[in-house]
């Protein structure tokens, strides 16, 4: 490593579960060699974040205390932390968590947004909860103040930073687009279904169980297509649940009659997951509130035809790849699900128009324009 290496420490605490952490095993694993020679990478991560260690030339730093929940977390922020940045001389402190752990005069900060929820009025009303409204209310307020105050905010689409102009207005720094990319593993052929049971045909719905995933819309679009055509295919809904709201949808599967067709699979290991998408006569993507859709990218590399939500930015990212529906219409998917599935060649074009656009999203071409828009910061 230089001699003049300018410091840049990431704070990935936060990164406890799923795409917080596939994000930055991403963004270590794809530290460019030109990049790892100039600068020098200090990454605090959760006491439990082995698998974070994809890189050599990076420095990792795990705290037992900073991992005992949520308040502890703050305190190390707050105190251990500035001294950590004081120490190693930092120029950026990163935080892809959406918020900036803590501002100081001695160096830039940056800081990802990756999650929309917060800052959708009406999104936040579909809970029926008042604690779970409240908790996005106060994300909305930290992350908005950390946005203002950044040098630096990594959007991840187009519609995002959108939203952001208008919601928090003026910003004190820069912002840079760069979308997330799709893991290769989505790309190549599965060969097999990783020990699930699966059907011999299905449509796929690979998200987690909540309210703004509008899982009881697909079902009931699930009715109305059968009432439209004879179907031998199945439903397949996988994922994690939000539980009030799983037992919802099973409720409405069982007033709907369809027990027989309509499977709740549950969470699958990540590495299944390509066997699902792939194996999928079609596959439904129904969010109603995204910032850059991973499921939908990992939909489109599957080469399968893809049923998506109209809702931005999920145009933004399939293009003409996808069929587009009202996620909050039934109607509107059972119409998109009976062209599809009556239609071979519409199959087999929207599988390729899916592929292809999943060339676009590539894992090396995101992370080194982080690196780059971080080593600008750092040396400016």
């Amino acid at each position: 490593m230089a001699d003049q290496a300018l410091s840049i420490v990431i704070d990935g605490l936060s990164a406890l579960q799923g795409g917080g952490q596939t994000y930055l095993i991403n963004l270590f694993r794809f530290l460019p060699e030109r990049f790892s020679e100039s600068l020098r990478v200090i990454a605090v991560i959760p006491e439990s974040g082995d698998m974070f260690k994809v890189n050599d030339q990076i420095e990792y730093v795990q705290s037992s205390f900073a991992s005992g929940g949520l308040v502890r977390r703050m305190i190390w922020s707050k105190f251990r932390l500035p001294a950590l940045l004081r120490q190693t001389g930092a120029r950026v402190l990163y935080c892809p968590g959406g918020f900036v752990s803590t501002f100081g005069r001695g160096w830039k900060t940056a800081v990802a947004f990756r999650n929309m929820l917060p800052f959708s009025d009406e999104e936040r009303r579909r809970y029926p909860y008042v604690y779970t409204r409240s908790r996005l209310a106060f994300l909305k307020y930290i992350q908005s103040r950390s946005f203002r105050r950044a040098n630096l905010v990594v959007f991840i689409s187009q519609f995002a930073k959108s939203i952001i102009d208008i919601v928090v207005g003026p910003r004190a720094g820069k912002a840079v687009v760069i979308p997330h990319g799709v893991n290769d593993r989505f790309r190549e052929p599965s060969g097999m279904n990783a020990g699930l049971s699966l059907p011999d045909r299905y449509v796929a719905y690979v998200s987690i169980v909540t309210v703004y995933k509008a899982q009881l819309e697909v079902v009931r679009a699930w009715a109305l297509m059968r009432l439209a055509r004879r179907s031998s295919e199945k439903l397949l809904l996988v994922g994690p649940s939000h539980h009030e709201y799983e037992e919802r949808v099973r409720e409405l599967i069982i007033d709907l009659g369809l027990q027989n067709v309509v499977i709740l699979l549950g969470d699958v290991p990540y590495d299944a997951l390509p066997a699902v998408y792939q194996g999928a006569v079609a596959n439904i993507f129904a969010s109603s509130c995204e910032n850059c859709p991973n499921i939908l990218l990992e939909a489109l590399a599957a080469g399968r035809p893809v049923l998506c939500s109209d809702y931005q930015p999920m145009p933004e990212f399939a293009g003409d790849a996808a069929l587009y529906f009202d996620p909050y219409n039934p109607r509107s998917l059972a119409t998109r699900l009976c062209e599809v599935l009556d239609d071979p060649r519409l199959s087999v074009e929207l599988g390729r128009r899916s592929r292809e656009r999943s060339a676009e999203f590539q894992w090396k071409r995101s992370a080194e324009a982080k690196w780059k828009a971080l080593s600008d910061l750092a040396g400016g």
